[in-house]
């Protein structure tokens, strides 16, 4: 049995996206695992860093060519394997961080799926999954956002950031999601950086002190290098990088991520904005439109159209 996907054969410029006839990950699931049938996939900046071999040396997001990019799908379970319970087939899934849904399979371990509610649209539902768990972890985990407080939230109108703006708010905090000059930013009491190369330097001058600084991603390149004496000379704040991954270590991590997000959306409390779809075939264009940095929104790759 074969399916359309989209593979990298090797490291390189979007170019290296090509549509292909290749066979379904697996026959049948293994024990704890799920087969989804994607309907659409989610295009995110982790996903050129895969293509550019970024993360080739990575233990938590290893990838070698050829392979099937993607870390974030959602579509309906059409198969399980032995020891999985808590999913049937047919039920609508999403999820993120398993490589390969630029394709109409994936093999998923069923930990890894939040059941999407029928009123929740599945590109919505998708766009949540990254993006959207991104925003809660870096709001309530990383660094609990609280009443009172003010963030500084880089690319405010990308994908993570109305999702960070929009839970940031909720949370009662005061958000600053576009500055002209560090000094009017000055005294955050957290940067979220998924910029990365080209504001870094700004993000230090704009922290308070002990302030914290959450590199999340390097959408202008990635910081190559930090001296540990500029975090002092900034205030003695804190630095970190993390992974999503880290922070969607659980099958009740993700639940509760995904169920808040749901929720929210449900109630009309977050609003996400999708900036517009792709057929699986034209995912070169995507890249391209992500990479350019013009997009106001979510880009959606549609699974179930080929071109």
């Amino acid at each position: 049995m074969t399916m359309q996907a989209v593979q990298i054969r090797e490291y390189g410029g979007s170019a290296q996206l090509v549509l292909a006839e290749v066979p379904v990950p697996v026959p049948k699931p293994g024990k704890g695992e799920a087969l989804v049938e994607i309907s659409h996939a989610g295009v995110n900046f982790i996903d050129v860093y895969m293509r550019q071999g970024v993360y080739r040396n990575s233990e938590t997001y290893r990838n070698e060519p050829p392979f099937i990019p993607g870390m974030e799908g959602g579509g309906i379970v059409a198969d399980v394997g032995p020891g999985v319970h808590r999913l049937n087939v047919g039920d609508r899934v999403a999820y993120c961080l398993v490589l390969g849904s630029y394709a109409r399979y994936a093999a998923v371990p069923a930990w890894r799926l939040a059941k999407v509610p029928d009123d929740v649209l599945m590109p919505v539902a998708v766009t949540l999954m990254l993006q959207g768990s991104t925003a809660h972890y870096l709001s309530h985990s990383l660094f609990d956002l609280r009443a009172g407080m003010t963030c500084l939230v880089h690319a405010g109108a990308g994908g993570v950031g109305q999702l960070l703006t929009q839970i940031a708010r909720m949370k009662g905090a005061r958000v600053i999601s576009t500055v002209g000059s560090a000094e009017k930013a000055a005294g955050v009491h957290v940067v979220y950086d998924g910029v990365g190369q080209a504001t870094f330097t700004g993000s230090l001058k704009a922290l308070r002190r002990r302030g914290t600084l959450a590199l999340f991603g390097g959408a202008s390149g990635a910081v190559k290098s930090v001296n540990p004496l500029d975090l002092a000379e900034a205030g003695s704040v804190f630095l970190t990088r993390p992974h999503l991954w880290d922070y969607t270590a659980t099958a009740e991590e993700i639940d509760r991520r995904a169920g808040d997000l749901f929720k929210w959306v449900a109630e009309g409390r977050l609003k996400v904005a999708i900036d517009r779809e792709f057929p699986l075939g034209m995912a070169k264009a995507a890249h391209d439109v992500l990479e350019s940095r013009q997009s106001k929104g979510k880009i959606i790759l549609n699974v179930e159209e080929t071109a």
